[in-house]
């Protein structure tokens, strides 16, 4: 995401929530983290992190030997996300960070000197790409042959079942994806699906696994 793009209209649906819910539906984000495979001293890519309620306790699993890049397209919310850092964590053992201000399609441009990664996470965003399938090879061209490209999506359920502290939550029905819909797009990029771990009450997070290793052109 370049710094000229500021504006979440390209992500529909995907802002970020206010932490009062957030906390209610995802009360333990390291558990979280934990579950879906992220280990102690990968590196690791935050793809539109947002206010950094994933960032920070990613950073703190990983730790030192590891590192941490968040992205996002908001250069406001980058700045809330780097604060919330700054006071979180214990700046001894938690992972190195950079923050960058950048188009999700354009990662593998923005990071093309960069050490590849072992994952690459996208939390409730996306649903809402429009080009999913640019992203998805913009996605295979940071990460390591075998790394893991990790979605976290709503559960195609109706919106008004999917209910965070006495309100209807999430994006439009028409807009959310089965795992085997995420599959459909990411494949050509390269992906072969790994797991599909559930994340009660209302989401999942889909594992995928670069094939082989890609060149440019």
């Amino acid at each position: 995401m370049m710094a000229l793009m500021t504006d979440r209209v390209l992500f529909p649906a995907s802002a970020m929530p206010d932490d009062d819910w957030w906390g209610a539906l995802w009360p333990d984000p390291k558990g979280t983290l934990v579950n879906i495979g992220i280990t102690p001293g990968m590196t690791v890519i935050d793809l539109c992190c947002g206010n950094g309620y994933f960032t920070v306790p990613l950073a703190s699993l990983v730790g030192t030997p590891g590192r941490v890049v968040a992205i996002d397209l908001d250069a406001d919310m980058l700045a809330t996300a780097r604060s919330r850092m700054g006071q979180a964590v214990d700046k001894v053992s938690a992972a190195a960070c950079a923050w960058i201000v950048a188009d999700a399609t354009m990662i593998d441009e923005i990071l093309l000197d960069e050490d590849k990664a072992d994952a690459l996470i996208i939390a409730n965003t996306f649903h809402g790409v429009p080009d999913q399938a640019a992203l998805s090879a913009s996605v295979a061209g940071v990460l390591k042959p075998g790394g893991a490209f990790i979605v976290i999506n709503w559960h195609a359920h109706p919106r008004e079942q999917t209910v965070v502290l006495g309100q209807a939550r999430g994006p439009k029905e028409e807009m959310r994806m089965t795992p085997q819909d995420v599959e459909q797009v990411v494949a050509a990029a390269g992906f072969v699906v790994g797991d599909i771990i559930e994340l009660p009450p209302y989401h999942y997070a889909a594992v995928f696994h670069v094939a082989q290793a890609r060149t440019r052109d």
